[in-house]
C-alpha cells in the first residue's frame, strides 16, 4: 500500500511539474526580460510587458508548445489510467498500458526541451535559461522512472 501512495504522488508530483514548465514564464530570462512557450515579457520600469514571439522560428516553437500540451495530457491519462486498472486489471497482470501512456508523456517532454534546447538561444543570447526549462527535464527524468516502474509493476495478487 506505501508503494502504491509512493507511486501516486509522484506521478501527481511529475502533473505538476508539466503543467508550471508548460504554462509559467521563465524558459530563457535576463534581467530585463523573461520568455515563455507562447509570449515574451519585457520590463519597462517597474511594469511587465506581453509581447509574442517574434525571433523564433514558428513551426519549432509550435512544436515545443505541442509535445509540451500533449506531455501533460499524456500524464493525466496515464493517471487515470493507472487508477482505473487498479481496479479492473486482473492480479499479476502488468500496468502495461499506464506505462505506454506514461512512455509517450516521457517522449513528448524530452522532444519539447531538446527542440528548445538546440534551435532556441543557441547564437550567445545575453540571458539564462529558466525554471521552467529546467523543470521540463526534471519532470522527462520523473516521467521516464514512472514508464519503468508502471512497465514493472504487476498489479499484487494475494
Amino acid at each position: 500500500m506505501l508503494m502504491l501512495a509512493g507511486i501516486v504522488v509522484l506521478h501527481i508530483t511529475t502533473i505538476i511539474l508539466l503543467l508550471v514548465a508548460t504554462i509559467d514564464n521563465a524558459w530563457w530570462m535576463s534581467d530585463t526580460m523573461s520568455t515563455d512557450l507562447w509570449g515574451r515579457w519585457d520590463k519597462a520600469g517597474s511594469a511587465w510587458h506581453y509581447t509574442s514571439l517574434k525571433n523564433y522560428p514558428e513551426d519549432l516553437l509550435q512544436a515545443v508548445q505541442a509535445t509540451s500540451v500533449l506531455a501533460c495530457i499524456f500524464a493525466f491519462l496515464a493517471l487515470f489510467v493507472f487508477v482505473a486498472q487498479l481496479f479492473t486489471l486482473p492480479k499479476g497482470q502488468r500496468f502495461t498500458f499506464t506505462g505506454v501512456l506514461q512512455m509517450i508523456s516521457c517522449l513528448c517532454i524530452m522532444i519539447a526541451a531538446s527542440i528548445y534546447t538546440a534551435e532556441f538561444h543557441t547564437g550567445g543570447d545575453e540571458g539564462w535559461y529558466g525554471h521552467c526549462f529546467v523543470l521540463a527535464w526534471i519532470s522527462f527524468v520523473f516521467t521516464f522512472i514512472l514508464t519503468i516502474i508502471y512497465l514493472v509493476l504487476r498489479k499484487k495478487s494475494e
